[in-house]
């Protein structure tokens, strides 16, 4: 009984945590000196609807050379377009710091 009341309890707490964000749009811009990655994503409710507030996240790359061999730093960390001030070290942390920050998921 006290593992079934566990298990319970254990998995209660990722779904009240789970991010539930809808990606809307990848693209990737930009060629010979520099290049950005650019991710759009819904935020969900707590409810699990789909809310119209969106997040806009981005990272770069320097690179140099005009050939297809061009020689490009490592990317830069992805940031919220709102909150350039923030770090990320990839896309999804980006997606669900920017949706919690606007009280969503």
């Amino acid at each position: 009984m006290k593992k079934i009341l566990f298990s319970l309890i254990a998995i209660c707490s990722v779904v009240v945590n789970a991010s539930a964000y809808q990606v809307l749009s990848t693209k990737e811009f930009g060629k010979d000196d520099a290049k950005n990655q650019n991710v759009i994503v819904k935020c969900t409710t707590n409810t699990g609807k789909t809310s119209e507030e969106i997040c806009s996240l981005r990272r770069y790359v320097k690179c140099t050379g005009k050939d297809k061999k061009s020689l490009c730093n490592s990317w830069q960390p992805w940031r919220d377009l709102r909150d350039t001030n923030a770090t990320y070290s990839d896309w999804k942390a980006a997606a669900s710091a920017c949706c919690k920050k606007k009280g969503l998921r």
